[in-house]
């Protein structure tokens, strides 16, 4: 895919987003400068522990995230089973994913060679912003319940629903 018809392209941005966090938000907004529409795709993993927000929470904040960010041609959904199922179920053209480090490549490299086996769909790989390269969604969880500031790590809408979380749990 050339940078020309990138920008006529549709790109997926799966995740778990428990929650959404500054470095998912760069990665969403580095996107959409890149390609014609992103898909913010929720995976619904039931293999996985369970998640401290709801499927409509967390698709929740990312909206807001999106709408506060202005990005115009990002849409949030969610989906279950095969991600290589839901890419061709879309016309998705191309998968994107975010690298924090070297040891994300590995285990993201044989996922993109899976995805691209099942559903003939590229991976595309960003390297995360230093800024942000720190900053996980079970960090940003373990740092707010104990007490630690997050302000900067997550946008106001996840902030703000994390706080009526912890204080729901009081």
């Amino acid at each position: 895919m050339s940078i020309g018809s990138a920008r006529h392209a549709i790109a997926i941005y799966p995740g778990s987003f428990d929650p959404l966090t500054m470095g998912h938000m760069d990665v969403i907004g580095r996107a959409a400068a890149i390609f014609q529409r992103v898909l913010v795709a929720v995976v619904v993993n039931p293999q996985k522990r369970e998640p401290l927000f709801t499927l409509d929470e967390r698709k929740t904040m990312i909206a807001a995230s999106i709408h506060d960010a202005e990005l115009a041609n990002v849409d949030v959904t969610d989906f279950r089973g095969l991600l290589a199922d839901f890419v061709r179920a879309q016309n998705v053209d191309v998968i994107v994913k975010g690298l924090r480090f070297v040891s994300d490549f590995e285990n993201e490299m044989s996922t993109a060679l899976m995805n691209r086996s099942l559903s003939s769909v590229d991976t595309v790989f960003m390297p995360s912003d230093p800024r942000y390269s720190f900053i996980s969604s079970s960090m940003v969880k373990e740092v707010f319940f104990l007490g630690g500031t997050i302000d900067e790590y997550v946008p106001l809408a996840v902030l703000r629903t994390m706080r009526d979380k912890r204080d729901g749990l009081r």
